[in-house]
């Protein structure tokens, strides 16, 4: 867990993305059980928020149009690209109420758009493969928290649908 407190303290320090991006990482990261002084989920929350905000429009080009199917929810656009890169049976689990079958930085790395996971290294301080590598960790137990009833939700912000599955 050093590790993710370390690059939680690295994206605290840097300021993280945007205000909006801020808010997103600190909501997934409670939603992951890391908490304000904690440690834990908060540095993994970060890279999420920063993540999901990059490809929520972030920037133009393929990582902005990702979440584009969604409205303002980037999750969905998210999922997408992970299917259409051959992690169909990995991002199906993690929707499911089964277990959550797992996926390593490398497969990250190759189904996210090279820009959108440089600009999320540069957001938390750490090079592009820890990114890909803590995003692997994090990712799974995360879209599992968000989608409880097995599906995903529709409407929404992504900060709407973090509140309501933390009451």
């Amino acid at each position: 867990m050093g590790e993710i407190e370390a690059i939680g303290a690295l994206y605290r320090t840097k300021g993280g993305p945007t205000m909006a991006g801020n808010d997103l990482g600190s909501l997934l990261g409670s939603l992951l059980g890391g908490g304000g002084g904690q440690g834990g989920g908060g540095g993994a929350g970060g890279i999420l928020g920063s993540l999901l905000g990059a490809l929520a429009g972030g920037g133009r080009g393929s990582g902005g149009a990702a979440g584009g199917g969604n409205g303002q929810n980037p999750l969905g656009g998210l999922l997408d690209m992970l299917t259409r890169s051959g992690l169909a049976d990995q991002a199906q689990s993690w929707i499911g109420t089964g277990e959550n079958k797992p996926v390593d930085g490398a497969q990250i790395a190759r189904a996210l758009p090279d820009e959108t996971l440089q600009k999320v290294a540069r957001d938390a301080g750490v090079t592009p493969q820890q990114a890909a590598d803590e995003i692997a960790q994090s990712l799974p137990q995360a879209v599992d928290k968000l989608t409880p009833g097995g599906s995903l939700p529709q409407g929404g912000s992504l900060e709407d649908i973090i509140r309501a599955q933390k009451l």
